[in-house]
């Protein structure tokens, strides 16, 4: 069977949760990306969370910007989980002063930091989505819902045409008369684009990444590009540095 190559941007954040989460789906093969060689090697990208700004300007100096825009342009699929999805946001307000770089490509607008700042950190079970639901299978108790982890998060106000919504989140009386909003997005799709607010990879639930997974068999299956279907070589893909594995201390939270 084909192996999948998913690549984890990894200048910043919480890469290798997503790494951890990635190598547990069979015939998922996890890489590091930090290099536009790297880049090229992966059938689809993750980008974490993490501090958007800080990412922004290593990703800016490293002259990653214009390789990523060219990778999602390709139709190779893209993930950005809290900081990925103010990357991958058109229009984004709250910002620090004098901005950041954005990937963009999601036509929405993104409240950054929009849930307050890290003490105002949260978890919340929440109704599963339809991509997550199997089809033609009834869902078990504990999959109709999902753990939803926010930290310092930001959520999508507006969205245009063509974007998917794929899970909201309604707002407490307290948060409405703060923020004015009885809900906002916190996932949406658009063609090859992902992005949710909260950090699945902070769970041991795989759902949403298998979702991602299959965006990347998807692409794999429509590629006319030989170089697109061409079988890994986990020999040398999974010998990353000792870094990409998650040490035994630092378990994904249960």
């Amino acid at each position: 069977m084909q192996q999948i190559r998913v690549g984890v941007l990894a200048l910043q954040g919480s890469f290798r949760e997503h790494m951890f989460l990635l190598n547990k789906i069979e015939n998922v093969v996890a890489t590091e990306v930090r290099t536009e060689e790297q880049l090229k090697m992966v059938d689809g990208l993750v980008i974490p969370g993490g501090e958007s700004t800080t990412m922004a300007l290593v990703a800016e100096k490293w002259g990653l910007l214009p390789a990523l825009r060219a990778f999602e342009r390709e139709g190779k699929p893209v993930w950005g989980t809290c900081a990925g999805l103010i990357f991958l946001a058109d229009r984004a307000t709250g910002m620090k002063e004098g901005g950041q770089a954005l990937i963009g490509g999601i036509d929405c607008l993104v409240h950054r930091n929009f849930f307050g700042a890290q003490i105002n950190s949260f978890e919340s079970q929440l109704p599963a989505p339809d991509c997550l639901k199997k089809e033609g299978q009834e869902l078990s108790k504990d999959e109709e819902t999902f753990r939803a982890v926010f930290i310092r998060a930001p959520a999508i106000t507006e969205v245009g045409e063509g974007v998917e919504v794929l899970a909201k989140y309604v707002l407490t009386k307290e948060e409405l008369l703060q923020s004015g909003h009885e809900s906002v997005i916190i996932a949406v799709r658009s063609k090859n684009l992902m992005a949710t607010s909260f950090h699945p990879e902070l769970t041991a639930d795989t759902r949403w990444h298998r979702y991602f997974v299959d965006m990347v068999k998807e692409y794999l299956s429509t590629s006319v590009d030989g170089h697109h279907n061409r079988q890994v070589d986990i020999s040398k893909t999974a010998s990353a540095p000792k870094s990409s594995y998650r040490p035994r201390d630092l378990p994904v939270y249960q």
